[in-house]
């Protein structure tokens, strides 16, 4: 959904060969493969470029160009024309169907936007609440979805919305050229009354200024904007359109201060005004760990309580809220930092791409507040790629182009005589119906009534003065029952107290202490014992396998991390976070495998499997205390346990490798060996309790996270 979360690399050919260097192939076939997709997608000519240099539309094709030269037979998008202009979209969805058409591979393509994407289209699934509502071809779409009055009607094409509404059939148009086939027909057999003409709108007191701005990012680049010029009234809607890359987003960083011209004026014309800006990036204001929290952090106390179930109710986040922010979808997240934005009460809004990723029928919610806002007097500017939502609902549009302002009307005389950017309904019916610009427009030119959408009603709120706590609502992830033993622990426990020490003095006293590596070995086999009872019959999937292997590790590289450091290192404070946060046999079992890996660096010998006992201790004990909740997951309490685990735990097992010197110990010869050793041991508890103080709490909270995220263990 987000291009750039799936660039890796700094240089364009760089990422052309990722995926393939990934897989293994050799250097000739990697050229081969890189050559062939730049020249399919037409990337030659900014071949070596930075990947920070590319507009969005550019990063759309180099993730689609390198996943395409692993040679795929199934193509997955998700939602890949959200952040693309009109010009833009069409163009990747053309070479989308280049794909499947020329090299036969199956594309399932996840969109709101399906203007065009459905005209390449063999088969729509429509999905509303979960569930599928319709699955077949789009040109049986219309019909079905009437019959079953979904809401999903208002995302078709507007061919598609335009059959509905006039026309009572099986096989409904999809395209442009279909719906002026389709129109033309109808219009033979129908009387077709010329629209109303659109009234300009009253101008009110003017909110902002913008006076011959010019502005470049740096001093010897290009000029992003040149002469840039308009006035935006109080409780205005003001579109700005525009390509990728045409200064839109700068234009809007000008007016709230994030940026200043170097040349011209911008002015807020009523002094004190409060300016709130919803960026592309909804990410950039989230700064909490759920979602409730990020609401909560506009509000000054329990004064405002009211206000907070009002915006949860208005943007529909009631079941979101302990949610992390980063977690949600695309829409999830708009809807979210539009309460943000709108908590701040502003005087002039400032939106970039507010419908990026919203269903239909969100979008006319989002209208709904827009309409509610202009009647406070509220002056709003929106960024958008939106064409359809710009003609339905905005008082003024403007197409921006080369840094300027070039053309600037009322929605239906804007897109009136435009080609590109304009509306399909605009298109389907030019020299059919004069004037029609909206769906809307077209149906009432036939004569057929349309509920309007009443903007003084206000939609009734999902649940009413029923937000829970954020406590309540966690409730079933933080509370496990105390004290009792899993099937998991209590194998892990036989190991610890049986298995294990058997195979320790076996091997120091039967096979003379030579086979370490043996007794190493048989030691992660007693490790993976519990573990293997811990899942049971069931098999892990790979994420839970891949968040432990990432922990062990983690706990290897801060062994060696801190190598210089005699005993100061963070590799016990690691194991005891994931017992905590996975339980005792998952900490048991990254106890063992650490110690014995992080043995390569430092050197094999007797004493590894006495340091894996010892390890795998640690993180046994601190999951059966911790993840059964015996005592609270403090962080003063972490340190604590952090420090006497290993100065009376691991160290008391570790110094036991000096039983392999003597053929007889006493318990004088032991004693004297762990006195011997208590500095030591000391010293590296004391780190322990350090590290435990400064990342317990940053990490447990990252793991818990991906745990309710992906329901891991």
């Amino acid at each position: 959904q987000n291009p750039d979360n799936q660039v890796v690399t700094d240089k364009v050919w760089h990422e052309l060969a990722f995926g393939l260097e990934s897989l293994g192939y050799k250097q000739g076939e990697i050229r081969t493969r890189v050559s062939e997709m730049a020249s399919f997608f037409g990337i030659q000519n900014w071949f070596y470029k930075k990947v920070t240099e590319l507009s969005g539309g550019q990063k759309q094709l180099l993730n689609l160009a390198s996943v395409m030269a692993m040679q795929p037979s199934v193509l997955i998008l998700d939602e890949p024309t959200s952040q693309l202009d009109p010009i833009a979209s069409k163009e990747f969805l053309e070479t989308i169907a280049k794909i499947n058409r020329e090299l036969g591979v199956t594309v399932i393509l996840s969109e709101h936007r399906l203007e065009e994407a459905l005209a390449y289209t063999d088969k729509m699934v429509v999905m509303d609440k979960g569930g599928v509502v319709y699955c077949g071809k789009p040109q049986q779409a219309a019909k079905r979805l009437a019959e079953s009055k979904s809401n999903m009607l208002k995302a078709m094409p507007a061919a598609m919305r335009v059959f509905a509404a006039l026309e009572d059939g099986d096989t409904n148009p999809v395209t442009v050229r279909e719906g002026r086939a389709f129109l033309n027909e109808y219009k033979k057999r129908n009387i077709c009354k010329p629209t109303v003409k659109e009234e300009k709108s009253q101008r009110k007191e003017t909110a902002v200024e913008l006076k011959d701005v010019y502005f470049r990012y740096e001093k010897n680049s290009a000029d992003v904007l040149k002469a840039l010029s308009t006035k935006i009234c109080s409780g205005e809607l003001f579109a700005i359109l525009g390509g990728n890359g045409s200064g839109k987003s700068t234009a809007l960083s000008m007016i709230c201060g994030l940026n200043k011209p170097y040349r011209g004026e911008v002015k807020i014309v009523i002094k004190g005004s409060v300016i709130a800006l919803l960026p592309q990036n909804p990410q950039t204001l989230f700064v909490e760990k759920t979602v409730e929290k990020d609401i909560l952090e506009m509000l000054s106390g329990n004064e405002d309580k009211h206000l907070f179930e009002e915006v949860v109710a208005l943007c529909e986040l009631e079941n979101l809220l302990s949610r992390h922010p980063y977690d949600l979808s695309g829409g999830e997240m708009q809807r979210l930092a539009l309460a943000k934005v709108l908590l701040r009460k502003p005087d002039i809004l400032l939106l970039d791409e507010p419908t990026k990723g919203m269903d239909a029928d969100f979008k006319e919610k989002l209208a709904r507040i827009i309409k509610d806002l202009q009647k406070k007097s509220v002056a709003i500017i929106m960024v958008s790629h939106d064409i359809e939502f710009c003609s339905k609902y905005a008082d003024r549009c403007a197409m921006l182009f080369d840094g300027g302002i070039v053309s600037e009307d009322t929605p239906k005389t804007f897109f009136s005589g435009k080609s590109f950017y304009t509306t399909a309904a605009n298109r389907m019916a030019r020299g059919i119906i004069d004037g029609a610009v909206t769906t809307e427009d077209i149906i009432e030119s036939f004569g057929i009534e349309i509920e309007e959408q009443n903007f003084d009603e206000k939609p009734e709120p999902p649940i009413k003065n029923d937000v829970q706590p954020m406590e309540k609502r966690i409730k079933p992830f933080l509370e496990r029952k105390r004290g009792k033993i899993s099937k998991g622990q209590l194998a892990a426990l036989i190991s610890f107290l049986l298995l294990m020490p058997i195979t320790v003095l076996a091997g120091t006293y039967l096979l003379d202490d030579r086979k370490y590596y043996f007794i190493s070995l048989l030691l992660i086999i007693e490790a993976f014992v519990p573990f293997f009872f811990f899942f049971e019959k069931r098999q892990p999937s790979t994420r839970e396998i891949t968040v432990i292997s990432v922990l062990c590790a983690l706990a290897v590289a801060g062994r060696i991390a801190f190598f210089m450091l005699p005993q100061f290192k963070p590799i016990a404070a690691i194991i005891i976070i994931t017992g905590v946060v996975f339980g005792a046999e998952t900490g048991f079992l990254t106890g063992a495998i650490s110690a014995f890996v992080s043995n390569f660096y430092f050197g094999q010998g007797p004493w590894t499997p006495w340091q894996m006992f010892g390890f795998a201790a640690v993180g046994l004990l601190a999951g059966i205390i911790f993840y059964n909740r015996l005592l609270p997951q403090k962080k003063g309490v972490l340190c604590a346990f952090g420090m006497l685990s290993i100065v009376l735990l691991y160290g008391p097992i570790a110094d036991l490798s000096a039983l392999s010197h003597i053929s007889t110990p006493t318990w004088s010869y032991i004693l004297s060996t762990w006195i011997l050793g208590l500095p030591m041991s000391t010293v590296f508890g004391v780190s322990t309790a350090f590290f435990l103080f400064v990342g317990a709490k940053p990490l447990i909270e990252k793991l818990e996270r991906i745990k309710q995220k992906y329901g891991l263990l």
